[in-house]
């Protein structure tokens, strides 16, 4: 039978920095916007709306055209 080798964990540093990654950036307003709907009419203002989301955080904003 073969030897079982122990593997080490992660230490607590590397997996709250990987859990946060990019957070930080939201954070001090650097935000990576994405396009979520794009031609959404708005009824009540009569214009076009586009819709953007964080990749990051997932916060969402709107933008008239």
């Amino acid at each position: 039978m073969a030897d079982i080798l122990p593997f080490k964990r992660p230490s607590k540093k590397t997996t709250a920095w990987q859990k946060h990654k990019g957070s930080s950036l939201c954070r001090d307003g650097f935000h990576k916007w994405q396009v979520v709907t794009e031609r959404k009419f708005d009824v009540k203002q009569g214009k076009l709306v586009t819709e953007y989301r964080c990749q990051r955080c997932g916060k969402t904003k709107t933008k008239l055209l």
